[in-house]
């Protein structure tokens, strides 16, 4: 029998594609990824395995998740058309990669997965195993036509769900999706697909409404290393963590319960399509207030700039599931130049949805009170900007000259 390994969730779709590959006669090996989603994988396990599955491997990601991903993409301050901080696309490459190292030490000549044609995980996924094992081969169901002709849509794979006795969730009356993990929730579909639609707070699952949160603020000190978070120290309580994973929890347990992080956007997917998105990223959105705050302190002004321009692309290539590719590798090796000596700690507020960087300090700082003071001159010479002004504005003079020549009615009037 051909070995294949699924990514599986244990949801409608996965659990459809696992006893369809077992009907083609495939030998089928699960691959569960826990990368921080509410799920009893105990559970998800043995359902796998009676719904036909050879075996299954239950993996914890969730550290690798937080220091191979999601502190990669906060040094390089990431986020997608200027909202989206990225959870879903972040989760992706780390689950591709650990199923392809599945497939190598089983032997497996395939790999599988259940995202949709009209989505970005498929070329997430797809993309990845290109870039870490290009011999594998891909089967993907929906992008298969035998596939799409047995199931057109969610109420043929739910009526098969039942008749091959597959307990499922789903119900043709609540067509909604969610995507969970360690980072954010994503919900999408049903009625989210009407943007005028406000979703209500029933949608919510990961956050608290910032009308509901508690009428204090929460004071927050995030210390940092070469750009990276080593320790949140809750300033109300005294709480302090400083291991990766513990340190990033409990982010997302203060972010939470102060209605921290909800995004509602229509977004372009990589294929074309806009789609409406509605997000809940509370710890990420903390701690990309935080570090954007202390790089502003001590960070080269140019250096900053030029980063800044990155931004957009390397967002760009998370997004598109360009993870694993020539172009990451480049831009990574910028962030972490950039990040040397983005040192120090910086004090947020968070208070009913709302993150606020209120104080800061670094042992590299590049702020100079006396310089930049309004009260004192601290050994600035303010002649000095009389000439730089000179020089900045010869550019501007040549112009307006060259314009005033050629339209001289038009600048007569705006005189």
């Amino acid at each position: 029998m051909k070995k294949v390994v699924l990514a599986y969730s244990g949801g409608l779709d996965t659990s459809v594609i696992l006893s369809w590959l077992v009907e083609k006669g495939f030998d089928v090996i699960a691959f569960v990824a826990n990368v921080g989603q509410d799920e009893d994988f105990d559970e998800v396990e043995k359902k796998a395995l009676k719904t036909g599955a050879s075996k299954v491997y239950v993996e914890d990601l969730r550290r690798e998740f937080v220091t191979d991903f999601i502190f990669p993409a906060m040094m390089g301050n990431a986020i997608y058309e200027g909202r989206y901080l990225l959870g879903t696309a972040l989760a992706r490459p780390l689950i591709a990669r650990r199923q392809v190292e599945i497939a190598e030490k089983e032997g497996a000549e395939y790999v599988a997965h259940g995202a949709t044609a009209k989505g970005n995980d498929q070329v997430r996924f797809e993309m990845t195993y290109a870039a870490l094992n290009p011999f594998l081969k891909i089967i993907s169901p929906w992008k298969d036509a035998e596939f799409l002709s047995r199931f057109k849509g969610r109420s043929d794979l739910i009526a098969y769900a039942k008749e091959k006795g597959i307990p499922v969730k789903a119900t043709v009356e609540k067509p909604f999706s969610e995507d969970e993990n360690l980072m954010h929730i994503s919900h999408e579909a049903g009625v989210l697909e009407d943007p005028m639609y406000r979703p209500d707070e029933s949608v919510f699952s990961m956050t608290v409404s910032p009308k509901d949160a508690p009428d204090e603020e929460t004071l927050l000190e995030i210390h940092f290393k070469d750009g990276k978070p080593i320790k949140v120290v809750n300033l109300n309580d005294g709480t302090t963590k400083e291991d990766p994973l513990e340190l990033f929890e409990y982010l997302n347990e203060i972010g939470k319960k102060n209605g921290v992080g909800r995004v509602d956007m229509v977004e372009n997917r990589f294929i074309g399509i806009k789609s409406r998105g509605v997000y809940e990223t509370p710890g990420a959105t903390i701690l990309w207030e935080a570090h954007r705050d202390i790089e502003g302190i001590a960070m080269d002004k140019e250096v900053m700039h030029l980063r800044d321009m990155l931004i957009p692309k390397f967002s760009e290539l998370i997004y598109n599931g360009f993870w694993f590719s020539p172009e990451m590798d480049f831009l990574m090796s910028a962030f972490k130049k950039s990040q040397e000596a983005i040192d120090g700690r910086v004090i947020v507020s968070v208070y009913k949805g709302n993150v606020t960087a209120v104080g800061r300090e670094s042992p590299t700082s590049l702020y100079d009170r006396n310089l930049s003071s309004m009260d004192v001159e601290g050994g600035f010479n303010a002649f000095d900007s009389k000439g730089f002004i000179n020089i900045h504005s010869l550019r501007l003079k040549a112009h307006y000259l060259v314009l005033r020549e050629k339209d001289p009615y038009r600048w007569r009037k705006q005189l």
